[in-house]
């Protein structure tokens, strides 16, 4: 069996397994929705006005992807790579030819589809239910898919050093919630003090929500965001499948 069948039937075994597992798959498109329900329909923003949410609706539309794109990879396979643990699974994985580095990448190419498909879903409600001013660019997709791939990796590892899928939940939330909002998400640097600023840069979602913002809103640079995401995205990779339990 080659390499590529390897990957393709532990994908459509991980696929069937977040079908079966309705709350998942409700609240993986639910959350995005409330979301953007709250902040964008009920808070609204005022672009004439000050503080938070003072720019135009488009600035947001990072943000909103931002959610789906840090929370979902970090919880998702975090807590799988725990239940694999603690239930001997990768003793038996490492019975088969499926190697650790192809059952990471076929966990991660579920997460990129589904998140493929809630951003999708964010963009229209941005744009009906909003109306914001975005430009749509099939350049956001490599972004997304990287950015994916990144924090897939980065749930992996918490998966593997924490010791307890509710320590993984909670290192998770831990490290997700301060990214999401010190990272030039819905949080613009200039409401934040001068000496906090390039700490920004220490943030892998601050390089996705720029690039994005420079595709769908401000017609910026993007180059170097995404060469920075898919650096970062390969050396975590890496770590993330070495780091991988190969027997319990």
């Amino acid at each position: 069996m080659t390499a590529t069948r390897r990957v393709r039937s532990e994908f459509t075994a991980a696929w069937n397994s977040f079908l079966r597992r309705r709350t998942a798959v409700f609240f993986t498109f639910f959350f995005p929705v409330l979301l953007i329900v709250i902040f964008g329909v009920l808070v609204r923003s005022r672009p004439t006005g000050g503080g938070l949410f003072a720019k135009a609706p488009g600035y947001y539309v990072p943000g909103y992807l931002a959610v789906v794109v840090l929370f979902t990879p970090l919880s998702r396979v975090g807590s799988t790579v725990a239940r694999y643990r603690d239930g001997n699974r990768f003793e038996k994985l490492a019975t088969t030819p499926l190697n650790r580095a192809e059952w990471l990448l076929a966990h991660t190419l579920v997460n990129v589809v589904v998140i493929g498909l809630a951003s999708l879903l964010i963009f229209v409600l941005v744009v009906a239910l909003i109306g914001a001013d975005i430009t749509l660019s099939v350049l956001v997709i490599p972004f997304i898919a990287v950015a994916v791939v990144l924090f897939c990796a980065i749930g992996s590892l918490i998966g593997s050093l924490s010791g307890s899928t509710d320590g993984v939940v909670a290192a998770s939330n831990g490290i997700a919630l301060p990214l999401l909002f010190l990272s030039e998400t819905f949080i613009s640097p200039d409401l934040l003090p001068a000496w906090f600023r390039p700490v920004m840069n220490l943030s892998p979602l601050t390089y996705f929500a720029r690039g994005v913002r420079a595709l769908t809103f401000s017609s910026g640079e993007w180059v170097f965001d995404l060469g920075v995401l898919c650096v970062l995205a390969v050396v975590f990779f890496a770590l993330a499948a070495y780091a991988l339990p190969q027997t319990d």
